[in-house]
């Protein structure tokens, strides 16, 4: 039983740490941290099969407060943006043929004036 609440705790204090973490502005920190309580809480339901009713009685009250903590924390954090919304520059160099045929690769002089 104390290896069960230990990790209910662990997972509390994951979320501590977020909620830390985001009042400092630090979004990544607070992620990582909530993963880390995520993969504590995921422990506590793998186990879930093999406890006893006096086991779950005591356990499932403390994770689902630990889980509501986890989701109230996890909203807080504003989604990740991309740097730019701009299309994708196409490069010249990517658009000729490797082998020359579509065009100079730079290895020879260029072609004699026409007579």
């Amino acid at each position: 039983m104390d290896d069960l609440l230990k990790l209910a705790a662990d997972a509390g204090h994951e979320i501590s740490t977020a909620e830390d973490a985001l009042g400092d502005g630090a979004h990544d920190a607070a992620r990582d941290a909530l993963d880390r309580a995520a993969d504590h809480l995921s422990a506590l339901r793998d186990r879930w099969p093999e406890m006893s009713a006096a086991e779950r009685a005591i356990v499932g009250p403390a994770a689902k407060a630990v889980r509501t903590r986890l989701d109230t924390a996890a909203a807080q954090i504003p989604a990740r943006r991309t740097l730019s919304e701009a299309p994708a520059e196409v490069d010249p160099e990517q658009e000729s043929d490797p082998d020359g045929a579509g065009g100079s690769n730079g290895d020879s002089a260029p072609p004699p004036p026409a007579a």
